[in-house]
């Protein structure tokens, strides 16, 4: 599938399925159909496997007795057809065990459910934040260096126009930035992240309480550090998720690297 559109290999493969788990002469022609369907010069690669081709399919949807796409393809025997169905039944299997299979080093995909961390408007702290701690504009003071910044969002918004703003980041709509900064926003970012965390530990427990879950960082006025309702990069919900993974290699013993 590209993007959301159902490409002719889709289709095919889809087809294909089906006459596999239920084996009548329709949903052969209808495999048979979506299979020739697919662009001629696109066959030849549909099953990803560079030594046998599209050979297994190929005879798969002719059928015993039956003639390929391809005139010097000899008649499909019994024998053919056997192997070929034999093939795509190891394929199954293959599939099966891999989706199974759990990698060495952990999951590949998260185990719980995706956090939203909703944008809000707060007036200041509170007694039990819960996962609004999390957010960067949780007004929880950081100390970077000599400088104390009243929350996250603060000290991001100073250091990237340098002097100090009552309002820094309403004017960094209108004052020119660092030089260079947005090549190096990320890991500031990162950093400022990082010092939150350690020096809250109360907020460093809300954010390991989330386990591995996806965190999509809401924020209405940059799709680069937010997820956009899905169009955006969420830079910060990844960097939460970094500095959550550095919180747990702390927890079980591995030295800072």
């Amino acid at each position: 599938m590209t993007g959301n559109r159902i490409t002719p290999t889709d289709r095919c493969l889809a087809a294909v399925d089906v006459f596999l788990a239920d084996r009548t002469e329709e949903n052969r022609a209808a495999a048979r159909t979506a299979f020739l369907a697919v662009p001629l010069s696109e066959r030849r690669g549909l099953l990803g496997d560079m030594d046998n081709k599209d050979g297994p399919l190929r005879v798969l949807v002719a059928g015993p007795g039956g003639r390929t796409y391809l005139p010097i393809d000899p008649p499909v025997t019994q024998e053919t057809y056997d192997r070929a169905v034999a093939y795509f039944e190891n394929l199954a299997r293959w599939r099966a065990q891999r989706q199974a299979r759990v990698p060495a080093d952990g999951p590949e995909a998260s185990q719980a459910a995706s956090v939203h961390l909703r944008q809000l408007f707060l007036s200041g702290p509170m007694a039990d934040p819960g996962r609004i701690g999390l957010r960067n504009d949780y007004p929880v003071p950081i100390t970077v260096g000599e400088i104390t910044y009243p929350s996250v969002a603060d000290a991001y918004w100073t250091l990237s126009l340098a002097p100090l703003w009552d309002s820094p980041r309403k004017l960094a709509d209108v004052v020119r930035g660092r030089e260079g900064w947005e090549h190096a926003r990320t890991a500031v970012m990162a950093g400022l992240l990082r010092a939150k965390y350690h020096q809250h530990p109360e907020l460093a427990e809300i954010l390991l309480a989330t386990g591995d879950a996806h965190l999509r960082y809401e924020d209405f006025d940059s799709a680069f550090w937010g997820d956009g309702a899905g169009q955006g990069r969420n830079w910060t919900g990844r960097l939460l998720e970094l500095v959550r993974s550095e919180l747990h290699m702390r927890r079980i013993g591995i030295p800072g690297l």
